[in-house]
């Protein structure tokens, strides 16, 4: 697509939607597009540039941005006890009944029931798949309270990969914060992973909080409670996720 064809099209100004983002004052976004620094489908926007932003990938400094005007990404802290899907069969409370019914939000990827934590939600497929997908290497943190006493050798086989059913885990990131208390840190998305790996060793899991997604951390959401992600979060998340 050249500079006529991107100038000539129907849409929305590009630096109108930038500072719908948060990027600035229109003035600060025209400038961010004579720099260069923004491209629409793989081409360097111009001056005059619309955007159909149904369609249309925009991305500034090589970061994607979700330019849908209904877009949204919220963080959940979600509480034990709470389905982590957009409906359930049994009734059971689900994770969309914590966030607005407009627009409609789905969750990005799975906590179990009896897990705790941080989950997001988002009406953007896109975000979610690379958000989710194991191939974009985007870790997880949990903090972990086990049965009984983690031994030396315990700890060294979650680093070095659990063999699970369904094939041998990826190494982990352990930090012991306690006799019975880690910190994990995983890659994967497999189903109850975490409490699989603990399972294998021979002990169990008595509490499970999952306390960061990629850059996303937040410790004073408290259970039940929801926020949207910040401009500054999106950039971070997209950074990691659509490098």
């Amino acid at each position: 697509m050249t500079d006529s064809e991107i100038q000539g099209r129907d849409g929305e100004r590009l630096q109108k939607i930038l500072a719908r983002l948060g990027f600035g004052s229109r003035r600060v976004c025209e400038d961010l597009i004579s720099e260069g620094r923004v491209s629409i489908n793989g081409v360097v926007a111009v001056l005059g540039s619309r955007v159909d932003v149904n369609e249309d990938l925009v991305e500034v400094d090589g970061v994607r941005l979700g330019v849908q005007p209904d877009f949204v990404a919220y963080l959940l802290n979600k509480p034990k006890g709470v389905v982590s899907s957009a409906s359930d069969n049994l009734g059971r409370k689900t994770v969309v009944d914590f966030v607005p019914n407009d627009p409609r939000v789905f969750p990005v990827g799975r906590l179990d029931i009896d897990t705790e934590g941080l989950i997001l939600l988002t009406n953007d497929g896109t975000l979610a798949h690379h958000i989710m997908h194991p191939s974009f290497g985007l870790k997880k943190e949990y903090l972990v309270r086990v049965s009984r006493s983690v031994s030396k050798s315990a700890i060294s086989s979650l680093r070095n990969g659990i063999a699970l059913d369904d094939g041998l885990t990826a190494p982990a990131e352990v930090g012991v914060l306690g006799e019975r208390l880690l910190r994990i840190a995983i890659h994967e998305g497999r189903n109850r992973q975490i409490r699989r790996m603990i399972e294998a060793l021979g002990m169990q899991v008595e509490r499970l909080v999952r306390v960061r997604i990629g850059p996303i951390s937040d410790n004073t959401l408290e259970p039940g409670n929801y926020r949207p992600l910040s401009q500054k979060e999106l950039r971070l998340l997209s950074l990691e996720v659509f490098k």
